[in-house]
């Protein structure tokens, strides 16, 4: 009898020389790559998936300062999943086990249900579709209130891209972008500030190098599609990674791996991570979705490479 991987079931789909993986625990994404040179900085089929990587964040993303938040008139403690700052972090689901739903050679759908606990009291029918095609990835996730009552949502997604860099300092970085959020040493929001001619203004592409990022984007400038485009370049070569965002999507964080651990830190992938709201939002409102019983949320954000 083979022993059971952390990540649990294992998925794949392709197109033409695309190859990705979703696995059972989290609903996520463990690796993607083209011509077999990874898209993605992911992780091994024997390994526990670690800070995040390819996880989807629902029913909130990032922060809730204390794990507090009040909704509907009642008081919600969400267990304090980040210790270390005080917090609860990235949802509900990201360690759940999904269930497969639908599966053909290039599409993927994975779905769980989320039911009331300890700090929510709403039930989700989550879904997931994953879609490989000539362009690169579509995931398309959906949120269906099957519940009684009302119930807060948003929505994220943690990706870490590369070139084929050695370091995140090699990359360009195109962020179109006129605002970045301010955070506090628990990295809960501080208020907001024009990005234009700082050291976090990307919107005309410039070097990662040495800066500094944790760091939630807004005020994100459409292209003719109607969707943002957050692009990573390495001079010197002729690949390129882009994630884009439907605009329901009015975030999106951006991580350089200085907070993990050994010699992953800065050496493992860009995190782009395309959010619906801010961190700390289930406490705020701020670009919190409200879903009332019977309705349904649902926008694709997606990657593509050359």
């Amino acid at each position: 009898m083979s022993a059971e991987l952390p990540s649990g079931a294992q998925w794949t789909i392709r197109h033409g020389d695309q190859e990705a993986v979703v696995v059972e625990v989290g609903g996520g994404l463990r690796s993607w790559t083209r011509g077999g040179v990874p898209v993605l900085a992911g992780y091994a089929e024997d390994e526990q998936c670690a800070a995040g990587r390819g996880q989807v964040l629902m029913p909130w993303p990032n922060r809730v300062a204390d794990g507090r938040y009040a909704f509907d008139g009642k008081d919600f403690q969400l267990a304090l999943s980040e210790p270390g700052h005080h917090n609860a972090i990235h949802g509900l689901v990201r360690w759940a086990m999904w269930t497969l739903l639908e599966h053909e050679p290039h599409r993927v759908v994975v779905g769980y249900r989320l039911r009331p606990q300890q700090g929510w009291g709403g039930c989700l029918d989550l879904e997931v579709a994953y879609e490989l095609d000539e362009d690169g990835l579509t995931v398309t996730p959906r949120a269906h209130n099957v519940g009684p009552d009302a119930a807060p949502f948003g929505f994220g997604a943690h990706p870490y891209l590369t070139t084929g860099e050695d370091r995140v300092d090699e990359l360009t970085l195109t962020v179109p972008a006129a605002r970045r959020l301010l955070v506090d040493d628990r990295l809960l929001p501080s208020g907001t500030e024009p990005v234009a001619g700082g050291p976090f203004d990307f919107r005309d592409g410039r070097p990662v190098a040495d800066t500094v990022l944790d760091t939630a984007f807004t005020d994100l400038a459409p292209e003719t599609d109607g969707r943002w485009r957050v692009r990573l370049t390495r001079p010197g070569s002729d690949r390129a990674v882009t994630v884009w965002g439907d605009p329901a999507y009015r975030w999106v964080q951006v991580f350089t791996g200085d907070t993990l651990a050994g010699e992953q830190s800065r050496r493992s992938g860009l995190a782009v991570e395309p959010m619906t709201c801010p961190p700390n939002a289930l406490a705020t409102g701020q670009d919190l979705l409200v879903l009332e019983p019977g309705q349904a949320w649902s926008a694709p954000w997606g990657i593509s490479t050359r």
